[in-house]
């Protein structure tokens, strides 16, 4: 713990804040940022055309994927909106915010909540993508994600006014669940976990049924279904990936010598008992694998361990590049940014993956975490009208339960009102606009060949 962080909690537990005291500041800060102040959409005042943006944050990636990446992106106007947070984040940084900050996703888009396992077992829904984290605008994190279910609304092919019901749902959601935070004991507030009870917290019941089928389905996402797919025993018996490129590709033994080379700091980052869990795994094999949409070409290996008999434990070392809403904010980069991420992961999230920590890799930051831990998704692209605005009504009260892990849910209690449920809908009707003007500028780079983009095989 640092000095800064010793001096603040000192402070804090010298005073006492009256629960009116602090709404009554929220709601003071709607002479500050009045509600439709929210719903405008600001524009960076150097703003960069779509395919300037994509050119400029390619920087770093592995020429080879940057086709792949840019294939990914031109998919849809979600695809795009999904590999471009740092371009939202430019416009949003032009626009108003309350000053109210804290740890935020900086992408929490419909894509970036899953589910996945708890050391207890339990398949919960939460933020599962950190890349972006930093302190930041809540306000921030509640515009992308209400932009986002108009976005994968109108891919699913969901009627406007169901869209932007569905956006406003986000917001109303994150308000009436930030005000029953605001009225809960701490203690109770904070242990708020994104299990099935969400479901019928948020009124979102048309979801059970979808919630179910992807907890099944996630309860089989294991390293050991990993291993069945993806590996063979080689003539000595060792469990080797088996590559499928450029998806699943070998990697030199250099390579693969220093990532395994990096486990050792990597297990320092851990628990103390934790790492004594790891030390009881042995390495067999590593390999590279491309992941997400805005990950596309940055490094990422997947390292194979065999553990009691025929167990299998497979790790996930991704390469952690600095924030682009961090840079948006004006911060630095960070010390180490793989730390970033895990320092982000453990306070916003109710559960975190008890492997989950991070390294250093050639001179690059990297996150290391179990690579399939019962991970699923809800596939908001897929939902039909009245499931869209039952997911909208579920990821707006898993954010504001994130966001109460380092703000006062009481003053942002005081902050939200019925206003800021059409402004911030409003807001996401009229970016969405913007990010589909965005991709076709990048679609029409691609057909002229001024881009090069690979198509995946379906």
């Amino acid at each position: 713990m640092g000095d800064k962080t010793r001096r603040h909690v000192r402070e804090a537990l010298a005073t006492w804040q009256d629960p009116e005291a602090a709404e009554a500041h929220g709601r003071s800060l709607r002479e500050v940022v009045p509600h439709a102040e929210q719903g405008v959409v600001s524009t960076a005042a150097d703003r960069p055309s779509a395919v300037g943006f994509v050119r400029a944050s390619n920087a770093g990636r592995h020429p080879d994927l940057v086709p792949l990446r840019v294939g990914r992106m031109v998919a849809s106007p979600f695809a795009f909106f999904r590999g471009s947070a740092g371009l939202m984040a430019e416009d949003l940084a032009a626009g108003a915010r309350t000053g109210v900050e804290g740890q935020i996703c900086g992408d929490a888009h419909a894509a970036n909540f899953g589910l996945f396992g708890t050391p207890e077992g339990r398949v919960v829904m939460d933020i599962n993508d950190f890349d972006e984290t930093t302190t930041g605008p809540w306000e921030w994190d509640l515009k992308r994600l209400a932009t986002s279910l108009v976005l994968a609304g109108r891919e699913g092919g969901v009627g406007e006014k169901a869209c932007r019901d569905a956006a406003e749902d986000v917001v109303r959601s994150y308000r009436k669940t930030m005000k029953t935070l605001a009225e809960q004991p701490f203690l109770e507030s904070w242990g708020a976990l994104g299990d099935e009870s969400v479901l019928h917290g948020a009124r979102a019941h048309a979801l059970i049924d979808d919630f179910e089928e992807a907890a099944r389905k996630a309860g089989r996402n294991t390293s050991s279904r990993v291993v069945a797919r993806w590996a063979r025993p080689d003539q000595d018996a060792r469990l080797r990936f088996v590559p499928d490129p450029p998806v699943l590709a070998a990697v030199p033994p250099d390579v693969a010598d220093d990532v395994v080379a990096a486990l050792p700091e990597y297990a320092e980052s851990l628990r103390e008992s934790r790492r004594n869990l790891l030390a009881r795994y042995a390495v067999s094999d590593v390999a590279h694998r491309v992941v997400g949409t805005g990950s596309v070409g940055f490094r990422n290996y997947l390292v194979l361990l065999r553990g009691n008999g025929d167990e299998a434990l497979v790790l996930q070392v991704k390469e952690a590049p600095g924030s682009a809403v961090a840079a948006a904010l004006g911060h630095g980069p960070a010390k180490h940014e793989g730390k970033r991420i895990v320092h982000g992961a453990r306070l916003v999230q109710a559960e975190t993956d008890i492997l989950l920590g991070w390294t250093t890799v050639r001179d690059r930051h990297y996150i290391v975490r179990q690579f399939r831990n019962r991970k699923g998704e809800i596939d908001a692209t897929t939902l039909g009208a009245g499931h869209l605005d039952d997911y909208g009504r579920l990821s707006g009260a898993l954010l504001a339960r994130a966001h109460t892990r380092s703000m006062d849910p009481r003053v942002l209690d005081g902050y939200c009102g019925k206003d800021l449920d059409d402004a911030v809908a409003g807001y996401a009707v009229a970016y969405a606009d913007r990010t589909e003007a965005d991709h076709e500028d990048l679609a029409a780079a691609v057909r002229s060949g001024e881009l090069p983009a690979e198509r995946e095989e379906d």
